[in-house]
């Protein structure tokens, strides 16, 4: 399962590569696993949420979005 994970995920990003710049998709996809991973760690296995930590989340989550409007031009 995880092979394929990575299967599909390299595929989806070649596919993406073809309209968003490498560096503007590579961050957008390790921030988005970033924040995604620490939301699981909360959620699912017991982690706590401190200031800090959601601080930090919220910052992965606006770099996503500034790069998404076109901030990395």
């Amino acid at each position: 399962m995880t092979a394929l994970g990575y299967l599909v995920s390299f595929a989806l990003l070649a596919q993406t590569l073809k309209t968003v710049p490498v560096g503007t998709a590579y961050a957008i996809w390790s921030g988005v696993g970033t924040a995604a991973i620490a939301t699981i760690g909360i959620l699912f296995l017991g982690e706590g949420m401190t200031t800090l930590k959601a601080l930090g989340i919220a910052l992965i989550i606006l770099g996503v979005v500034v790069l998404n409007l076109g901030g990395a031009h």
